[in-house]
């Protein structure tokens, strides 16, 4: 049954409740997934503790923070001590507390000097950085392009077939959301509310040939509460096909499901699945073509004697366009699966190689010239004290900014406060030009020996390229399957719409065809006119 909790990944709520998953942000590309244990869970103490190289976070000093909290790390035994009863080790600096508070106090988390880790919520790029890795991974900047170029947005259905470890299958979630399935009504009082206009839920439907790695992702959507909006199958879509509600009677009148907008292909041999994504029937020569080694169809029964309401079950969504989207290692798969699209009728085919790199920027300290310190000093922060105060001080030269920005921009209005004077400080010292900055220079020089550098601000800024790519380069093939226009659709479309008058060419026009239109002779042409007319008009006048 599907879950009815909201999912993290769609809606984190304010602050972090126990039962759900968070992310522990140790580094830009380091996210620690857990999910968060109350005091009073049944759980071990070691699954109440998570160890990371910043120290120890006990799930207690979690709970309840808002999204985005920094957090100190907490010395090892503090949180065993809390639950078992047992009293911590007096501290030197606590000679002077009284007995009788520290018989009955029975310790609590005490921060340590190791480090700290911001809480974040789960999102699917946070996700992707820290999911465990069963497959090959799509990173975020191509399923970002991926989902960009299909025109996925909240309502649509996105089939994807080679689910593997999951990344994709939490973006296409996001991205398809459009609200959660109605739970079945329980009562029939005739004094109930009429029932709103049904929406369009959007919805994944992901397809994995290996039976571990598909249970493994059932296991961990439903576990995130994304279980209502994608649906994992176990299937060999080479053979199979996509769609799952393809053999229903008559009588049930349901429509084929999937009936999808888009679909993700990350497969060997993606052109062995387009014969199942068609609007039609494909005749034996044609399926002989694609794929030689594949049986020949049973012949197809005539329309009166099906037993199915429709007479074939595509996956695709039979009034919109369908777009597709290949995920290939190899430009020798990307030959094959074009020469297919071909073949089958598609248009716009486009090849894409997403190459993305970050820029670093940072401080370079080359010889002791940067440094009077001398040889071994940290550009780092040497404790966490540090850290933080350099981390607030940034935060205040960014806020000072963004004030001085908006003011010189009109948007904001004038600055009130303490932020105010700041910015005002800080706009009249930009405006003192080259003489101020050397008249500062030569301050700073003098008062070397009285204050202490501080070595995140020395060094020259520079920034580069990263020197390698860590997302999985491969090749992006999209391409777009048109709709399918009948003589019903047409006749119904003139029939909502109306005929439109048109004038039909006489059959001299039609033998001489079109008029020849030339500028320069009309151009002439109306210049004698002008003159013949005024001609007319003075002979009229004398005539007069």
């Amino acid at each position: 049954m599907a879950s009815t909790v909201p999912s993290p990944f769609l809606d984190p709520g304010p602050t972090a409740s126990p039962g759900s998953l968070a992310l522990l942000s140790l580094r830009r590309d380091l996210h620690t997934p857990l999910i968060l244990q109350s005091a009073d869970s049944a759980d071990s103490e070691e699954q109440q503790v998570v160890n990371t190289r910043f120290g120890t976070f006990p799930h207690s000093t979690l709970v309840g923070l808002p999204w985005g909290t920094q957090v100190l790390a907490s010395k090892e035994d503090s949180g065993r001590n809390r639950k078992s009863g047992k009293k911590r080790r007096r501290e030197e600096n606590d000679a002077g507390a009284r007995d009788g508070e520290d018989e009955q106090d029975v310790g609590g988390p005490v921060a340590a000097s190791s480090g700290f880790a911001h809480l974040v919520p789960p999102t699917p790029e946070s996700w992707t950085m820290s999911l465990p890795h069963r497959t090959q991974v799509v990173y975020t900047p191509d399923y970002s392009y991926i989902l960009q170029r299909l025109r996925v947005r909240p309502g649509d259905i996105v089939i994807e077939a080679g689910a593997g470890s999951g990344s994709f299958t939490h973006a296409a979630a996001r991205a398809v959301f459009s609200g959660y399935p109605d739970p079945s009504p329980t009562s029939t009082s005739n004094s109930a509310p009429p029932a709103p206009k049904k929406r369009k839920l959007g919805k994944v439907y992901s397809y994995e040939y290996h039976l571990p790695r598909a249970e493994k992702l059932r296991e961990e959507i439903a576990a995130h509460g994304l279980d209502p909006v994608v649906t994992i199958t176990h299937r060999d879509v080479y053979q199979d096909g996509f769609s799952l509600r393809a053999r229903k009677t008559a009588a049930q009148k349901q429509p084929p499901e999937p009936l999808a907008n888009a679909v993700f292909l990350d497969l060997p041999a993606p052109w062995l699945a387009l014969k199942h994504l068609t609007r039609e029937r494909l005749s034996p020569q044609t399926l002989s073509a694609i794929d030689p080694s594949a049986p020949s169809p049973s012949p197809v029964p005539p329309a009166s004697s099906s037993p199915f309401p429709f007479p074939f079950p595509t996956p695709l969504d039979p009034v919109t366009p369908f777009r597709l989207c290949t995920f290939s290692p190899c430009i020798e798969q990307v030959q094959r699966t074009a020469s297919v699209l071909r073949q089958l009728g598609w248009v716009e085919i486009d090849m894409v190689e997403v190459a993305h790199k970050r820029l670093e920027v940072r401080r370079e300290r080359i010889g002791l010239a940067e440094d009077e310190q001398g040889r071994g000093a940290k550009a780092g922060p040497a404790s966490v004290a540090e850290a933080v105060g350099r981390l607030r001080e940034m935060e205040g030269k960014g806020k000072v900014w963004r004030e001085m920005m908006r003011e010189e921009g009109g948007g904001g209005g004038s600055a009130t406060g303490s932020d105010g004077v700041l910015a005002e400080g800080v706009k009249k010292e930009a405006k003192g030009g080259k003489k101020g900055q050397a008249k500062q220079g030569k301050q700073e020089k003098q008062n070397d020996g009285k204050e202490e550098k501080k070595p995140w601000r020395t060094g020259r800024l520079v920034h580069r390229t990263e020197p390698e790519i860590k997302t999985h380069t491969s090749y992006l093939l999209f391409a777009v399957l048109p709709r399918l226009w009948t003589n019903e659709d047409e006749e119904r479309c003139r029939r909502r719409w109306g005929k439109v008058a048109v004038e039909e060419p006489t059959v001299d026009e039609v033998e001489e065809g079109p008029p020849i239109v030339d500028e320069e002779a009309g151009k002439k042409r109306k210049a004698e006119g002008d003159i013949d007319g005024s001609a007319k008009r003075q002979k009229a006048d004398g005539e007069e």
